[in-house]
């Protein structure tokens, strides 16, 4: 698979080509994270003709723009979600580094051109806690155990789960209502015992969960264009 960085846009947004062998068609999708356009080629396609296809597609290309959320950078001033409730994003001139989390606002001073590194940093550090501790619950309570558990910032995974059982969640999940970030938790947990998603994963997962993770899951699919723009400038 190669990917190659183009210059080309569609209605106004960068545009990203990408050659991959298994691909039958040309497939058009637009990437949240880096708010630009991905265009999917199969092999000995004709750049030109891709590019003229993509470019036929500018009405889909704006309805897709005009249904993302605005970016919610890490700036003072700027409501994110935390736990499913929103808080104020406060710098506070004069006071410490120390990202503190009180009375609905999330507030440090220090360097005003540093504060949203450690506004993000905050974040993925209470992802990491949060979700080590509500693994490590969870694993009890199937009887497994988890080699390691991790976060990171996959484009398209909530969590993920190895052979060895090592867990790996999106930070972003820090961000959602518990209640969903526990969905993914038993999700992955569930893995431990059934690495397909067969009836047996399922039935796990539900009993893990507490009852039936649909609404959980439907929630998530709705909530994640919004986690995904937190930390955006674009």
């Amino acid at each position: 698979m190669s990917t190659a960085l183009s210059k080309d846009f569609v209605a106004g947004v960068p545009l990203t080509l990408r050659v991959h062998p298994r691909a039958r068609r040309l497939k058009l999708r637009f990437d949240e994270k880096s708010g630009g356009l991905m265009l999917t080629v199969p092999p000995r396609t004709s750049r030109r003709a891709a590019l003229a296809w993509a470019a036929e597609q500018q009405r889909w290309v704006e309805a897709q723009l005009a249904r993302q959320p605005h970016p919610l950078p890490f700036e003072p001033g700027v409501t994110i979600p935390l736990d499913g409730e929103e808080v104020l994003l406060s710098w506070i001139e004069g006071a410490t580094r120390t990202v503190v989390h009180a009375s609905g606002a999330l507030s440090c001073g220090g360097p005003r051109e540093s504060f949203a590194t450690r506004i993000e940093a905050w974040l993925r550090r209470r992802a990491r806690d949060t979700l080590s501790a509500e693994t490590r619950a969870v694993a009890e309570a199937a009887g497994v155990t988890v080699s390691a558990v991790s976060v990171g910032d996959a484009d398209s995974r909530w969590g993920s789960c190895s052979a060895t059982g090592a867990i790996r969640f999106s930070w972003r999940l820090i961000l959602a209502p518990p209640h969903v970030r526990r969905f993914v938790v038993s999700h992955e947990v569930a893995h431990r015992l059934h690495m397909d998603h067969g009836p047996r994963f399922k039935a796990a997962e539900a009993a893990l969960y507490g009852g039936p993770v649909a609404p959980a899951r439907l929630l998530l699919r709705r909530l994640s264009p919004v986690l995904r723009r937190v930390g955006r400038r674009v």
